[in-house]
């Protein structure tokens, strides 16, 4: 199977393309810069639909599945309106390039597997939601939203697609735990503020595993909510990632203080953002880490 990956060089896509050429997947990646190898593809996510010229529409007719995980990180800088600026036309500009792409191409891949995320929901209350809940009024939720209305060109061209909507990702070296567990290593972690908000959270590996099933499963469209069966708090999480490293979470992070650091992204880490993998579940996958125990487990001996 021939894969075309964008956002290859992050956390989750360096993971993809090294999991999918380990089974023998040919896998070639988008890049910004000149190509230097042939298993790269120069484009410019950057102008949209503008964007699409001949070797970014050979490359998709060439291709069964197309995986999109461009973006701006969310929480690289401290949040201005450029940079949420940035953060949403980052996206929606990379998913209408290749969505336009796909419609023009002769030849169209099976698969649009475009990313999204938890982020859809807003503030979901503590019971766990399924991919049939409405969107929130978050910026994210904004964004996320947006990010999948781009994709439809792919979609009226009668490619199958799928949204993962990505609750935290879990890893010991990238994303929000590559900075929170040396914090936690040197007793200096706590939970945030209260701790009683609900967090979604995935293994990096489950993460993976998951794009590869919604490639392979044609029976699987629209969004896809990525989060272990099991939720937990964010005190809940603290406190068992503390007990397995043997060090102390007393000291709690207060609101003001997270605010005064982190500025408006910070509201998003007081919310709960708890959901249920209705879909993937549906459709028999079957995670490697369903529970917290398990993701705190390969967090700390990972």
């Amino acid at each position: 199977m021939r894969v075309l990956i964008s956002g290859s060089s992050g956390l989750i896509g360096s993971s993809l393309v090294a999991s999918l050429r380990v089974d023998g997947h040919d896998v070639r990646v988008l890049v910004r810069r000149p190509s230097n190898v042939a298993s790269e593809v120069t484009w410019q996510p950057q102008l949209g639909a503008n964007g699409v010229d001949d070797a970014l529409r050979d490359a998709v007719s060439t291709s069964d599945a197309i995986v999109n995980l461009a973006g701006a990180g969310v929480a690289e800088k401290r949040w201005d309106q450029a940079y949420k600026d940035t953060i949403l036309n980052s996206r929606v500009f990379a998913t209408t390039c290749l969505a336009t792409a796909i419609a023009q191409a002769d030849s169209k891949p099976s698969a649009f597997v475009s990313g999204s995320a938890g982020g859809y929901y807003g503030d979901t209350g503590p019971e766990a939601v399924d991919e049939f809940a409405p969107r929130g009024n978050t910026f994210l939720a904004q964004v996320a939203d947006a990010w999948e209305r781009a994709a439809a060109p792919a979609a009226q061209a009668g490619v199958r697609v799928t949204h993962p909507r990505t609750g935290t990702v879990a890893d010991p070296d990238g994303g929000a735990f590559g900075r929170l567990l040396p914090l936690l290593r040197s007793g200096a972690g706590g939970s945030l503020g209260s701790g009683r908000q609900w967090w979604s959270l995935i293994s990096l590996r489950d993460e993976v595993a998951a794009i590869r099933h919604l490639i392979d499963h044609p029976n699987i469209a629209g969004p896809v909510n990525f989060s272990a069966p099991q939720q937990a708090t964010n005190a809940d999480v603290t406190k068992a990632l503390a007990k397995a490293l043997n060090r102390p979470s007393i000291i709690a992070a207060p609101r003001f203080a997270v605010r005064t650091l982190l500025g408006e992204f910070a509201e998003e880490l007081f919310i709960d953002q708890r959901m249920a993998p209705a879909k993937l579940l549906a459709t028999g996958f079957r995670f490697s880490d369903p529970t917290i125990a398990d993701i705190v487990a390969g967090l700390v001996n990972g």
